[in-house]
């Protein structure tokens, strides 16, 4: 979009916030860059340029705005709605990898050379994935340094900084302030914190794109809680993570502007990969205005949408977790579901300590339950040779399901492991790879939903409907399935 100067002028001189995160604008006068809801007065369309990250403004020169903190934007919905080469890149370094792995462990996890992932990522994005990472490493100090008392030299390490004279001159050539000056700054203006309640607790506002229907949401994520693993408490849904440096324990919270989280971390380096997993099982970067604009063409959709519009997609923090839950899931109720999966949970989660509440492990990882006996399952055979033979293909690598996954081989992968027919494939697909055209005609909740709609209600007449859906038919079964009165539709109390 930022290559559209004419609409791009347009959403600045409206302060539109539905662009947030699309493009950066920067200001050729002043050297700043902004988000295009930036309150100040916008600048002459003759002084402005336009850039797809911030990091693309970074390398040319362009210092963040102080007022607009366009760092802390909404992620752009485009990286969540592609599966190509540049979006499973960009949801790999939203993920942490380069300051994990390196650019070549990026490029080896999309199966391409790192020339090619370099090349592709500057054609469209203005910068390579280290000036990616960068930015985004320059987006986490800042969040530290603002919120948390945590000292100077922790929090470089905690950002991804390899050391901290980088993350010092980082720090002053994007905010155009010393690291102490931008905690003072904050504090001055009352967005300061106080210590942390305890070592490793952060207290965080994940942005959004409004309008956010919190109903479906988080009452999905609720009704379907593991025990030990997932509970709802004093209005925060809770969760253990399992982090790449350690482990954690997040409470999200639903506000009407943006989403309360507060992380408790054993390793701070865990930080940026915590927040992503947090964005990506709330589904936070997407457009609800297209989404519901595509679905209010139909006439039959367009009541649902306007009683409710906003409604995401509730995801996961784990693909391979939600897999094996999916099959447990199969044929049974949702209570049934959970039963089985607390039965793993006990018996081969990693323990953990939750002062706070009542969470009690990490969900097993696909090593721990390649070792499980399939005759300790309390399920039919059949359904114990998916489980077992997906956990072993989970656990030997020979199956990989991450946000680098290119959607139409992932399917493929999984359509051919026993038991895994197109719904099992289809809610994968939707709620652990984030495909938002993932569709389930067969479900039978959907072609209730259907039928009491007048929309047709066999799995071939309802796929034929739903292609006017498309790219968000993952979003209209949101709007299908709150035709229910069930609690997966509603926030307790």
């Amino acid at each position: 979009m930022h290559s559209d100067f004419e609409r791009c002028v347009r959403a600045v001189q409206s302060k539109d916030d539905r662009f947030d995160g699309w493009f950066f604008t920067a200001v050729l006068t002043t050297r700043i860059y902004c988000r295009p809801s930036c309150p100040v007065v916008p600048p002459k369309p003759q002084n402005m340029t336009f850039y797809p990250s911030a990091a693309a403004c970074q390398q040319a020169g362009f210092r963040a705005c102080k007022r607009c903190r366009p760092d802390s934007s909404p992620g752009s919905p485009e990286w969540n709605q592609r599966a190509d080469l540049v979006a499973r890149a960009m949801r790999l370094i939203g993920d942490g990898v380069v300051d994990r792995e390196g650019v070549p462990g990026l490029a080896a996890r999309l199966g391409y050379s790192t020339r090619q992932v370099e090349r592709q990522l500057l054609a469209e994005l203005g910068a390579g994935p280290l000036a990616l990472a960068r930015a985004q490493r320059a987006q986490t100090a800042r969040l530290l340094i603002e919120t948390t008392t945590l000292p100077m030299a922790e929090i470089a390490f905690a950002a991804g900084f390899a050391s901290i004279r980088t993350f010092n001159d980082t720090v002053r050539e994007v905010f155009a302030l010393a690291p102490g000056e931008l905690r003072a700054r904050a504090a001055r203006r009352g967005r300061g914190a106080p210590a942390p309640a305890a070592n490793g607790t952060f207290s965080l506002r994940l942005p959004f794109r409004a309008p956010l229907n919190p109903d479906n949401l988080f009452g999905h994520l609720i009704a379907t809680a593991v025990p030990g693993v997932e509970e709802w408490r004093g209005g925060s849904l809770r969760r253990t993570l399992r982090l790449p440096y350690g482990h954690g324990i997040v409470a999200l919270t639903p506000h009407p502007d943006h989403i309360g989280c507060r992380l408790t971390l054993t390793d701070p380096r865990d930080l940026t990969h915590a927040i992503s997993r947090c964005r990506r099982l709330l589904d936070l970067d997407a457009d609800p205005v297209a989404v519901d604009g595509q679905l209010r063409a139909d006439p039959l959709l367009a009541p649902l949408v306007d009683k409710a519009p906003g409604r995401r997609v509730p995801r996961t923090v784990d693909e391979a977790e939600f897999a094996v839950r999916a099959v447990l899931g199969q044929q049974v109720s949702t209570a049934a579901a959970r039963t089985h999966a607390a039965r793993l949970v006990t018996a081969y989660g990693e323990p953990v300590d939750d002062p706070e509440g009542g969470l009690t492990h990490l969900f097993p990882a696909p090593g721990a339950l390649a070792a499980l006996d399939p005759e300790a399952l309390a399920l039919p055979r059949s359904r114990r040779t998916t489980l077992t033979t997906l956990v072993r293909h989970l656990a030997d690598g020979t199956l990989r399901l991450g946000v680098e996954n290119d959607w139409e081989q992932a399917r493929a992968q999984l359509a051919a492991l026993p038991g895994f027919g197109p719904w099992t494939t289809e809610i994968i697909a939707m709620r652990a790879l984030g495909d938002p055209d993932a569709f389930l005609p067969s479900d039978l909740g959907i072609r209730r939903a259907a039928q009491a709609l007048g929309l047709p209600h066999t799995p071939a007449a309802l796929t034929a409907r739903a292609a006017a859906w498309r790219p968000w038919r993952a979003y209209a079964v949101q709007y299908l399935w709150a035709t229910d009165d069930h609690p997966v539709n509603r926030i307790p109390g």
